[in-house]
């Protein structure tokens, strides 16, 4: 599978939902962004208007084989949401430049 630069240097961070919540010291199991997640993956498995996303089948059969050979050491939820972008910069839905440029936009909100 074709490697993704950005998608890379977010598994080489390890800035996991585990880590950050213990370090900032937050309770909720799940990371704030996984009901977002959650929607998007809804939205993408009804739509019918391209041919360059992902049917519910190919998305669920993509993610379980990016999440155990490229994605393997990040924790679920994390997982998916890599092998989603992973799944759309593959499908040219999202090119690399515009991911890379959209994850540095949130983490100069996050570091307000």
């Amino acid at each position: 599978m074709t490697e993704i630069a950005p998608l890379k240097a977010i598994v080489e961070r390890n800035q996991v939902w585990p880590v950050m919540a213990e370090k900032y010291n937050v309770a909720n199991p799940l990371p704030p962004w996984k009901t977002s997640l959650d929607g998007m993956c809804d939205a993408l498995d009804h739509a019918n208007c391209a041919t360059d996303i992902p049917t519910f089948k190919e998305r669920r059969d993509e993610e379980d084989s990016l999440t155990a050979t490229v994605y393997p050491s990040l924790p679920y939820p994390e997982n998916q949401l890599v092998a989603l972008a992973h799944s759309l910069v593959a499908r040219g839905v999202i090119d690399e430049n515009e991911l890379q440029e959209r994850l540095a936009t949130i983490r100069a909100r996050l570091e307000a």
